[in-house]
């Protein structure tokens, strides 16, 4: 027999019980609330008939103040009593409102009524004194037949006060019975049924229930906990416990997808999380330096499983170089064409797979190259590099996702593209783009660095001026063209004559500037000569004309033999001038500073 056809007996019988249980549920409801109401009224009446006592007595209070005092406030306050004193039907209505018996009322109204007769002698009494025979008016307040009246007035309210405090008392004590007795039958029969329930949960327990339910009651502890490493009792019975253990295998199962499904979420959540932050610290990087160890730092925290390199595209070579790796890659050479990569061909991923087969890359030793993956970076001008991935030999395992593999190649591209981008408008920024030599916001940086570090290690620093000599002639004779070709050779001679083109400086118009760092004053006088001698060896021709000789005048100062380091620049900008008045052609030196202080002592 099933369950459900046992407890269906038992219904039957707890129905008749139950509805019984309410029946006297509402009953005792209602006496309770017949017991709040005798409460409610009893209040109400003690609140009414606070004050009755006090109104019986308070006009002769008042007049007997005034006949005692002779005090004109309490003359005033007595005549305030008597004209404010209502009838006493209006005075007793609002305990009649409360709840009184027209009996309890009329005894009431009886002794204020009384009360109030004593009014004429109060009157008598005041109007005596006033007059000034104020022995008559205490006679008459204080006299013994005026006593009896107010104290007959007293015992009357005293009376109805017992009787009413008599009469709600009784009410509130048969309403309390009532309400007992009804609460007491409700709670027999809530115990009949909750015997009745027990008697049938024993019944069931110990022939169906117990055995099965205390094998489950693990599982269901363990499954609760997320302990889904619990098996489910194997229960064969067709009824409410078997549905019960197939609800618990089905909720093992649901649960242990669950945890799958969290552990992918939570290793969802910390891939983004990475990339998030690798792409805000490629944003921040300021060289290729910086960008490829920001790369080798995040890169195998977002694909543990794959080793990989990071290649970026030599322009001068045209070749793929190794900018960074992780884990250990060997299978792809540090090297290699671009034509060696047919993701860098097709402009978009490349991956040969055992499950589908394709041409392999060139720079992947075989037979690895089934497990590479390459994923090309271009920009808004082309290609800029390669990011390549292959299984580890040893390590932890797991597919690739696509879509991760894919944000990491965008970000690090988009990284990459803005680096070229950023170094690109910085060198247009610094460069002159006539001569190709670094201009003057250039010049302001390498000086101030050269000068501080001269200065801290005791060295010297020489500046050459020089100035293209008669070139506003030279422009109007020859043309605007022929003086840019004049001054692009001059600027080429200038970069060929040092080691560091970074040093050669096209300060202005037709102005040059070069700085000698660690050269002595010497050796720089004679470089700046050697300098003027070729490039007036210089035959410039334009459109297949000969320009003529091209002079220059050069400007020599050393720091600190001649000057200050802050006024390096200025001293052989003078020296420059001096050389120009002197007849051009030629270098001039700047005074030394001994002979400027013999100078100005003369």
């Amino acid at each position: 027999m099933r369950l459900a056809t046992i407890t269906n007996w038992a219904y039957g019988a707890t129905v008749a019980l139950t509805l019984a249980a309410g029946t006297t549920m509402l009953l005792a409801a209602s006496a309770e609330q017949n017991e709040r109401a005798a409460v409610a009224r009893r209040y109400a009446l003690d609140r009414a008939t606070a004050t009755v006592e006090d109104e019986v007595v308070a006009s002769s209070e008042a007049a007997r103040q005034f006949v005692i005092s002779g005090d004109a406030a309490d003359l005033l306050n007595y005549q305030r009593g008597i004209a404010t004193l209502r009838p006493v039907e209006a005075r007793t209505l609002h305990i009649q409102d409360a709840g009184a018996s027209p009996d309890e009322l009329r005894s009431l109204q009886q002794a204020l009524r009384w009360a109030d007769a004593l009014q004429a002698q109060q009157r008598q009494a005041v109007e005596a004194h006033r007059s000034g025979d104020e022995t008559s008016a205490r006679r008459i307040l204080f006299a013994p037949e005026y006593e009896r009246e107010l104290d007959r007035s007293r015992a009357a309210v005293e009376r109805f006060q017992y009787r009413l405090d008599q009469r709600t008392q009784d009410e509130l004590r048969a309403a309390e019975r009532t309400a007992r007795l009804w609460r007491t039958t409700s709670e027999i029969m809530l115990g009949a049924t909750g015997l009745l329930f027990l008697f049938v949960l024993f019944f069931v327990f110990r022939r169906r229930v117990l055995h099965p339910v205390v094998k489950l009651s693990d599982v269901v502890s363990r499954l609760a906990a997320q302990d889904y490493d619990a098996e489910p009792y194997v229960y064969d019975q067709v009824d409410e416990i078997g549905d019960m253990a197939q609800a618990l295998r089905v909720f093992r199962e649901n649960g242990i997808e669950r945890q799958r499904l969290e552990r992918e979420r939570d290793a969802d959540r910390l891939i983004r999380d990475l990339l998030s932050r690798m792409t805000q610290r490629l944003q921040s990087c300021d060289t290729v330096a910086e960008l490829t160890q920001v790369v080798r730092g995040f890169a195998p925290q977002v694909m543990p499983h794959l080793a990989g390199r990071l290649y970026l595209l030599d322009h001068s070579r045209n070749v793929m170089v190794e900018g960074c790796s992780w884990l250990e890659p060997v299978h792809s050479a540090a090297e290699f064409t671009p034509l060696a990569c047919w993701g860098l061909r097709r402009g978009s991923p490349h991956r040969p797979s055992p499950e589908s087969f394709d041409v392999p890359c060139g720079h992947v030793c075989a037979p690895s190259a089934a497990e590479s993956l390459c994923l090309p970076l271009t920009g808004q001008h082309g290609s800029l590099g390669l990011l390549y991935f292959e299984g580890r030999v040893t390590g932890t395992g797991g597919e690739p996702n696509d879509h991760y593999l894919q944000m990491l190649a965008e970000n690090i591209g988009l990284a990459l593209d803005n680096l070229r981008l950023r170094d690109a408008l910085r060198a247009l920024a610094m460069a002159d783009p006539l001569t190709t030599l670094a201009n003057r916001r250039q010049l302001d940086e390498v000086l101030t660095r050269e000068l501080a570090d001269a200065e801290q290690l005791g060295t010297s620093v020489c500046c050459a001026m020089i100035d293209v000599d008669r070139f506003k002639h030279f422009n109007d004779e020859h043309g605007h063209e022929a003086g840019d070709e004049v001054l692009r050779m001059v600027g080429k001679t200038l970069k060929d004559a040092v080691r560091d083109a970074n040093l050669v400086f096209r300060y202005g118009g037709e102005e040059f500037l070069m700085l000698l760092p660690g050269m002595e004053a010497e050796a720089g006088v004679a470089r700046a000569e050697e300098l003027r001698k070729a490039i007036a060896d210089l035959r410039v021709q334009h459109e297949g004309k000969d320009l003529g000789p091209v002079t220059v005048s050069i400007g020599f100062a050393c720091a600190p033999l001649h000057t200050d380091w802050q006024t390096l620049v200025q001293t052989a900008d003078a020296a420059l001038l001096r050389a120009k008045r002197a007849g051009r052609n030629r270098v001039i030196t700047a005074v030394t500073r001994a002979s400027k202080r013999a100078t100005g002592s003369r």
